[in-house]
């Protein structure tokens, strides 16, 4: 192989550029010439494929800096049909006419659902990315408990992919954290350290001013981000993998709130009632992938909690004038996506991206690069097929929080979730990571000097195909 293409398709994380650095790093040591395809899959249907050398005279560009969040090269949400034969055809002639012989898309489930059309017309692999940690399994074979259902079936506690309802059959396999399959991706480090900062800095304002504080994480239907969130110490920890039990959560908050006058809630943004609906899905829309659009667990929780705490709770106690004004909401949103990615996320990123180089320099196809841990071993890497995390008809599932990560009864993450944790935190962070607040943040050129995008940079080094 002489020439690689390499993309980042999805929402953004803070890895991002680290894998791409990893990549780029790893073909030049082969001579290999890298090609950043411009806003991810959306190039690539661009009759002009809008792309950039990332390494000429094979030396990584100085724009490509992996402290750096987000993607140089852009991301969007568009995605290929793998059923447009035509759009197929017509990528793999663009492809032929950049003499591209391999592909790395960057990206989560998503990216790897529609990455099966193009692995048969170009070698192609997956270097994994998403704050949700929802990319991967939980053991070999967890894709075949899924049953899909007759359309329009009523089915309780289905999913709905393509008008089909897919329910999971329970599971009979003994769980063992050695056995998961890519045990975390890059950007979820980072993301837990936004989320566990930001539960900090609520925490005082709850206890200054008598209030419930209701944190709301990332992850949809994946509890991890939330899970990861306890290092801020939240007093109750609430994911969607187990549903509300709203009479106990009620009773646990009255206990925390008479004992320290106050109570931080960490929930997750795919939540579930008692009946297994999203708190959060007040709107049918959807995003380019086809996921329901969540849009506001922590908001549908709080209504929950001032119609049954009431405003007398508070008053009696004489620490606010009403349930409305004693409980509050925050969205920690997209700054789990965004900002300078940890020493974790910014290593394992790039060892991840040089991993599909030799992947593909190794011949495979339709295949990720994945990071896996072992109690003996520690972390390492390895690789699965596309195929191993299909269920029985072709779809890939995001990857679910194992139940036994969370204790229902004391809503804080369980002995087995501790365990999961540990591993990926006990070093995350770096000294650079934070020296970095003490040389950067409050630079004085900061107050007279304007902010210098890297997209002004690399829209010089943007190459367009001729019009055929």
């Amino acid at each position: 192989m002489r020439r690689l293409a390499i993309l980042t398709a999805g929402g953004d994380t803070p890895a991002l550029n680290a894998t791409i650095y990893g990549a780029v790093t790893r073909a030049c040591q082969h001579k290999i010439e890298m090609y950043g395809i411009i806003k991810g899959f959306s190039g690539l249907l661009n009759p002009r494929v809008p792309h950039v050398h990332l390494n000429p005279l094979f030396t990584p560009i100085p724009e490509l800096d992996p402290t750096r969040g987000g993607t140089i090269l852009g991301a969007s949400r568009d995605y290929v049909d793998v059923d447009d034969s035509e759009q197929i055809a017509r990528i793999a002639e663009r492809l032929h006419r950049l003499r591209i012989d391999g592909l790395i898309c960057i990206g989560g489930d998503g990216t790897l659902n529609g990455m099966q059309a193009l692995s048969d017309i170009v070698p192609t692999v997956l270097a994994p990315k998403t704050i949700d940690n929802d990319l991967g399994l939980n053991y070999r074979g967890e894709p075949d408990e899924w049953i899909r259902h007759a359309p329009h079936e009523t089915v309780t506690d289905a999913i709905i992919k393509d008008g089909y309802p897919y329910t999971r059959k329970p599971s009979h396999h003994r769980f063992d954290l050695d056995q998961m399959v890519n045990y975390v991706t890059p950007g979820f480090a980072t993301a837990v350290y936004v989320s566990a900062s930001g539960v900090q800095r609520i925490r005082t304002t709850a206890e200054s001013h008598r209030r419930i504080a209701i944190v709301e994480v990332m992850g949809r239907h994946s509890g991890y981000l939330a899970l990861g969130a306890a290092y801020g110490q939240p007093d109750i920890l609430l994911v969607p993998e187990h549903r509300l039990q709203i009479d106990m959560l009620v009773e646990r908050i009255k206990e925390i709130y008479t004992l320290q006058k106050h109570c931080v809630i960490v929930c997750g943004e795919g939540i579930v009632d008692e009946h297994g609906q999203e708190l959060g899905a007040e709107h049918a829309s959807t995003d380019p992938a086809g996921n329901k659009i969540l849009s506001g667990a922590s908001e549908a929780l709080r209504a929950l909690l001032i119609q049954r705490l009431g405003d007398d709770y508070f008053t009696s106690k004489r620490r606010n004038e009403s349930a409305r004004a004693a409980i509050f909401t925050r969205k920690l949103g997209h700054t789990q996506r965004g900002g300078r990615p940890i020493l974790f996320d910014r290593f394992y990123a790039a060892q991840l991206g040089g991993h599909a180089v030799d992947m593909l320099l190794r011949g495979m196809a339709n295949a990720v690069a994945i990071l896996q841990y072992t109690r003996q071993r520690g972390f390492f890497l390895s690789e699965a097929q596309a195929n191993d995390f299909r269920d029985r008809w072709g779809y890939i599932h995001a990857r679910l929080m194992h139940p036994s990560f969370y204790d229902p009864r004391s809503l804080r993450p369980s002995p087995v979730g501790i365990d999961y944790l540990l591993p990926i935190f006990n070093n995350a962070l770096a000294p650079d990571d934070v020296e970095v607040l003490r040389t950067e943040l409050f630079d004085p050129s900061h107050l007279t000097m304007p902010y210098h995008s890297v997209n002004v940079d690399i829209d010089k080094r943007i190459r367009y195909l001729s019009e055929s």
